[in-house]
This record gives C-alpha cells, structure tokens and sequence, in this order.
C-alpha cells in the first residue's frame, strides 16, 4: 500500500517502493522511560552548563541546538531531588509544552539552559539547583515544589521552529499553524526518502504539535478538513517509520489515531494489518487487511498480504501436524489374525467324509 500518491486514484499497491503520504497533517513522539524508582540512572559524562544546571545524555539528538527565541517543543518529568517526588510529567497528559526560549517562565530558567544545549530527538537528565527553579519560595499550587527544591528533569527535546515564526502557536492564524505543519510534513518526506527515520519521525511529530487536541476542537468545515489533511499522513508516515524500525505497538497507535477520524480509511487499516502481523496477531491483520480491500479493492499490496497470511496460516498447519505426529507416532495398524489350525482341520476332515458320502451314494444309485 503506498503513502505516496501523486494523483487523485493512484493504486495503493507502492507500498515496498515509497511509504511516505505527501497528499493534502494527540499523542506525539517519544514514551516516557520508566521511573517506578525515581530518576532514570544514567551512566553518561557529566556536562556542566552553568553552575547550577549540569546535564547527561539519554539519547542523542541530530542537527543544530535551538538559538534564543527559538519555538521549543518538548516532553518532561520533574522530580525534586531531596525527596526523589515526582511533581510534573508531561508525558501523561500525551502533548508537549512549547516553550520561547528567552522568554520562558522565571522558574524554567534552568530547564530552558539545559534544553538550549540540546539537539531535536534528544533526552536527557538536567539538575536545576533552586536559584535557576522555584526559588526560595517553592510553588504551593500547580505544581507543589518545596522552597529550596533542587530539581531533577528528564527531557526530550521534540524538536523546534526557528526564530524566523515570530510567534508561539497560540498566537498564529489557522492558515499560519497548517502552513508550518505542512512545512515540516515535507522535510519529514525528504528524509524518510533518506533512509533517515528518527530524523523524519522528530519531523512529524513537530507537524503534529501544531495540530494538538485543544487546536482540532475548535476546527470545522474546511479548516478541520485542511488540518486533516496534514495531520493524519503525519501520523500515517511515523507509522512506516516504525514499522521498518520493528516498532509495531507504536505503528498500531498512530494508525489507530487516524481511524479515530476516518474509520474507513484504507491506508491507516493496512499499515495497522502490516504491524499486527509483524506482531503475530495474524487474526487481527486479517480483519484490518480484509477492511482495507473493502475500500480499495484493487490493490495489489492488500492482496499481497492477505496471500502471505493464508501461506502463514498454511505452514503453521504442516509445522502442526508434524509435531503431532511425532508426538503421538503412527497410527495404529490392525493386527494380522492367527490360523486356527485345529478348525482348518476339521474342515478339512468334514468336506473328505462329504466326498466319501456321495460317491457312496452315486454307486448305491
């Protein structure tokens, strides 16, 4: 099933040859680690980036770091560092916050140093001592930090716009936040092209953060049908990038995000069969793959796999049957029956006296 349709009615059936949707862009990138006991421990060199605010990489990131007033997009958890207590992750609320670097909230200025030095996909672990955090005071709303906190961020930098975009998403005109999604949508594409699908999924992602929940509510008509437009084969893309990086819990989701818009939508149900056989969920592929010839009949790519499904279906069979039969061996044979010879000769005695008595008879005649 191609993504890449160049015109209205082009055959899904590319798919092994262009994966990307470049037709008329939630959850974005990156899952949360796991921090049941606190932190992450990293293992990594110690980078001190200002006297309170040292940082370790997680994960590397690609290309160039944000410069001031650049348009940040990213994902963190907060943990005071006395108490190891978790007091913010954005992750759960499954949106990153946008933050102008230079003009971030006074108790970010610590965690605004750390993502400054940070490139777009990558995560690391910042200690903010107090100065550079909540103060001296602390914070007793939202989020409650004691006074004196040193805090410990785990951050993913999702990615950011350049100074050049002038304003936050909030400030822009719908045509402006379809106009910078679509813009990243296309770099996507150019380096999924490339082989290059962290890079291009950090692209996505950055489209899908101007396309948030809070934005598409407020959308009807042509505008929602514009964001749509953008907004799922943005999805649609990060979905061919995991599956080609085996990612397929992943690849469903994105899919499945589509299908909550568009429960017909023929590409979104075939990469959502591909990853659910990659998976082994060979039932579910079928249903997704039987739903999308639905729609598109004549592609070759959902024959394909439906094909390669029944070929599964057809050596798990053998691979059964012989595991069976070397289970349990050969089916039993019936046994031969023993002569009686006694009997046989009875009868044998009986028909000589027989004889006897007729050619008696035929002489007494």
């Amino acid at each position: 099933m191609a993504d890449v349709q160049e015109q209205q009615g082009q055959s899904l059936g590319q798919d092994e040859e262009n994966e990307i949707v470049t037709e008329n862009a939630s959850f974005v990138h990156g899952e949360p680690l796991q921090d049941a006991n606190g932190p992450p421990k990293v293992d990594s060199e110690v980078e001190i980036l200002q006297e309170k605010v040292t940082k370790q990489v997680i994960k590397e990131g690609h290309g160039p770091t944000p410069s001031k007033y650049s348009t940040c997009f990213l994902h963190y958890k907060a943990w005071t560092e006395s108490t190891q207590h978790k007091f913010e992750d954005t992750w759960q609320e499954q949106q990153p916050v946008e933050m102008i670097l230079g003009k971030e909230k006074k108790e970010m200025t610590g965690l605004a140093i750390g993502v400054s030095s940070m490139k777009s996909g990558e995560r690391a672990l910042l200690h903010v001592g107090w100065e550079l955090g909540y103060g001296k005071e602390g914070n007793f709303s939202f989020p409650n930090v004691p006074p004196m906190a040193d805090v410990i961020y785990e951050v993913e930098l999702v990615g950011f716009d350049e100074a050049k975009e002038g304003k936050p998403r909030s400030d822009m005109t719908v045509e402006e936040r379809i106009g910078a999604a679509d813009r990243r949508k296309m770099d996507g594409n150019a380096l999924f092209k490339e082989e290059k699908l962290e890079e291009a999924m950090q692209q996505y992602a950055m489209a899908i953060t101007y396309m948030g929940d809070d934005f598409m509510f407020q959308l009807f008509g042509k505008y929602r049908d514009m964001a749509l437009a953008v907004k799922n084969p943005c999805h649609l893309n990060m979905a061919a990038c995991l599956i080609k990086l085996q990612r397929y819990e992943e690849a469903i989701g994105q899919c499945t995000i589509v299908l909550s818009e568009d429960e017909n939508n023929a590409k979104a149900l075939f990469r959502r069969g591909k990853a659910r056989a990659g998976l082994g969920q060979t039932d579910a592929a079928r249903e997704d793959f039987l739903k999308a010839r639905k729609y598109d009949p004549e592609d070759k790519a959902i024959a394909r796999e439906l094909r390669l499904l029944a070929e599964h279906d057809k050596a798990v069979y053998q691979k059964q049957k012989e595991i069976y039969k070397g289970l349990f061996g050969p089916p039993p044979q019936p046994k031969p029956k023993r002569t009686n010879w006694l009997i046989v000769f009875w009868q044998w005695l009986l028909a000589l006296f027989h004889g006897l008595f007729r050619r008696q008879r035929q002489k007494s005649d």
